[in-house]
């Protein structure tokens, strides 16, 4: 066991939900290995099966009854440190108010803001509930005393051992129901009806990005101006909680009625897919009958299911988003950007502050400094090196969360020498 030193104090560490990933596990055994308590609460088996390590408590009660369990589980284990994934989950946002409570230190993990290469960690919460202040003279001021943003790595690990992880942790927990007679997940759709949509997507698929290719052809060679509307997840918090719509139906519409109305009359709009999409929905009908109720011609709005967002950031006029971290790569490629929710990035100098409807014609690109300024500031406070789903990810992911996770509020916990090694040799 590696020895704490001196300044760093032992501490409790209670996670509770992550992703389907051996990340959380391997986290808690660094931070035992430190001389720090770990506990972990499960809240149904899939969660059990991910967490191998003593430390583990079951709940099995009501939603209802998790805020009087917590409040015992904190006073009998004299826990000072919150771990979890996502900050919105019912449970989660249930706990966080006990944890203040106490004193109790949260910490919470997300899909990194910048991608790939990144996990986002923050005090207190994410996204919408991030405490990074959305004010470009703090931004600048911060970033004078940070080095340069480093090099792209990616760490995110392969599709397929996502999906894997993901079918493992769900029928672990649909087979003990037995011993979690309460649990229902977080997710808007029960787990066996998402895979029937992936499994009806991956039938499509090869017939999907043929017709995406092809109609991307066709809109780079007509060298007319267009503009980008990235889709996000249906089911994503970012929706749901961090922004005015109940739906990404709503904001499409909203989207392509503004266009109808004020984007100049040769623009076209592209609506891309999301690469994660469980296929429950058919975007590209909905996408038709929207534009069909603006009163657009079928070939000013196009629906790309499978296509790389790359290739046509580069050439797009700028880009609509609800609050997508394709944002974030829209202004690093120097387009100008439209948020309609609540986006960390959303400040004077980085995105269109007017209305919708003026942004077609009236929108200029992002300042430039302030961008490198931003990017660098999110990195080292809101994001540590590492990915969910890829060994050199998780080693270097854990790594890098146990030197955020000990520092003291205040402090920049930036990868020391040893995770920078590890980085360059994952690279």
């Amino acid at each position: 066991m590696s020895k704490l030193r001196p300044e760093r104090r032992r501490r409790c560490f209670l996670f509770l939900q992550g992703l389907a990933t051996a990340f959380f596990a391997r986290l808690g055994e660094a931070l035992a290995g430190r001389g720090h308590a770990v506990l972990r609460v499960n809240f149904n088996a899939g969660d059990r099966l991910f967490w191998p390590r003593p430390g583990a408590l079951d709940f099995t009660g009501r939603p209802q009854d998790w805020p009087a369990a917590l409040d015992r589980i904190v006073r009998q284990h004299a826990v000072t440190d919150l771990v979890m994934f996502s900050d919105c989950r019912p449970l989660h946002e249930a706990a966080i108010p006990i944890a203040r409570a106490f004193g109790c230190a949260v910490h919470v993990f997300e899909e990194g803001y910048l991608r790939p290469g990144w996990i986002t960690l923050e005090r207190d919460g994410v996204n919408g509930h991030s405490r990074l202040p959305r004010d470009p003279c703090w931004i600048r001021e911060q970033a004078r005393h940070l080095p340069p943003e480093p090099p792209e790595i990616d760490l995110s690990g392969r599709f397929l051992r996502r999906a894997a992880e993901d079918v493992v942790y769900n029928f672990a927990a649909l087979l003990g129901r037995r011993d979690f007679p309460h649990w229902r997940t977080h997710r808007p759709w029960h787990p066996l009806h998402e895979y029937l949509g992936w499994l009806r997507r991956g039938a499509r698929r090869p017939v999907a990005r043929a017709a995406s290719a092809w109609r991307m052809r066709g809109l780079l060679g007509e060298e007319l101006p267009y503009w980008l509307l990235p889709l996000q997840l249906d089911g994503d918090y970012q929706i749901r909680r961090h922004s005015p719509y109940q739906s990404v139906r709503q904001a499409i519409a909203e989207v392509i009625g503004s266009f109808a109305r004020a984007a100049p009359p040769e623009a076209r709009l592209v609506v891309k897919g999301h690469p994660l999409d469980n296929g429950l929905v058919r975007w590209g009908a909905v996408v038709r009958r929207a534009a069909r109720a603006a009163g657009l011609r079928e070939d000013r709005v196009l629906y790309l299911g499978e296509a790389p967002f790359g290739p046509l950031l580069e050439r797009a006029r700028g880009v609509v988003t609800v609050n997508s971290t394709a944002g974030m790569q829209a202004l690093a490629a120097g387009k100008p950007v439209a948020t309609l929710g609540h986006a960390l990035y959303d400040m004077p100098g980085l995105t269109w502050q007017g209305r919708l409807d003026a942004y077609w014609t009236g929108a200029g690109p992002p300042d430039a400094a302030l961008v490198d300024a931003f990017r660098r500031v999110v990195i080292a406070r809101c994001l540590i090196r590492g990915g969910f789903f890829s060994e050199a990810g998780i080693r270097i992911g854990v790594e890098s969360a146990v030197q955020r996770l000990e520092a003291r509020p205040g402090e920049l916990a930036l990868a020391d020498g040893r995770a920078a090694a590890a980085v360059a040799a994952a690279a």
